[in-house]
């Protein structure tokens, strides 16, 4: 059992009653993977400015391939169990109603378990709590705005990546390295095939490329 702790990492979010658009000023479109290099960047600079809950959240981002809207809606019990870290872990999704399976891997529950030490809390309790209701979660928005923060705090232009950039990453990459579509496809949870690859943005000179390293 966990202690309730919420100090940590310093952000507030908005109280106003009247929300902007959560899109207002942005350049909307599809946005970048980030690189084996550019995921190091970022947790280097995350621990060096001691940020626990944004590490964990990064890093868990990055296993699950979850849309921003499951990642925040995660519960302690989804990824711990007696006591431990589990190593695989399963979520019903929102959007398609379908449960989605994925990887822990030792650098995320490593990160988590430093996180969930600080913040305390019950297995019914949210991983990433809210800062105005703490019987709440993490908004998708502040989420959003913390992504920002990281890409820009190593230097990354903020218009080219977003949440869903944290999402494509690691499928991203499993596609490059095995070519496996349909792996991906259920990495991501997508009904279709179709939705995949438009999703990865495979195009002729991927398919190309591919075909060009396979010899026969």
């Amino acid at each position: 059992m966990y202690r309730d702790n919420f100090e940590s990492d310093s952000e507030t979010e908005p109280t106003a009653t009247k929300r902007q658009v959560w899109n207002a000023g942005r350049t909307v479109g599809a946005k970048r993977a980030l690189k084996p290099k550019q995921i190091w960047e970022i947790r280097f600079y995350l621990n060096q400015h001691r940020r626990l809950r944004d590490r964990a959240l990064f890093d868990l981002a990055i296993d699950s391939k979850l849309r921003g809207c499951d990642l925040v809606q995660m519960k302690i019990g989804d990824i711990v169990s007696g006591g431990q870290i589990r190593t695989r872990a399963i979520v019903m999704q929102q959007k398609t109603g379908r449960p989605v399976q994925f990887e822990l891997l030792s650098d995320t529950r490593g990160s988590l378990l430093a996180w969930l030490e600080r913040r305390g809390g019950t297995v019914d309790d949210y991983v990433f709590p809210s800062r105005v209701d703490h019987n709440g979660h993490l908004s998708t928005r502040q989420y959003a705005r913390l992504v920002d923060e990281w890409v820009t705090g190593v230097g990354l232009m903020r218009s080219d990546y977003g949440t869903h950039s944290l999402r494509r990453t690691k499928a991203s990459i499993i596609y490059r390295a095995t070519g496996n579509l349909r792996a991906v496809q259920i990495l991501l949870g997508h009904s279709k095939i179709e939705n995949t690859v438009r999703y990865l943005g495979i195009d002729v000179e991927d398919a190309l490329a591919l075909a060009e390293n396979t010899e026969i």
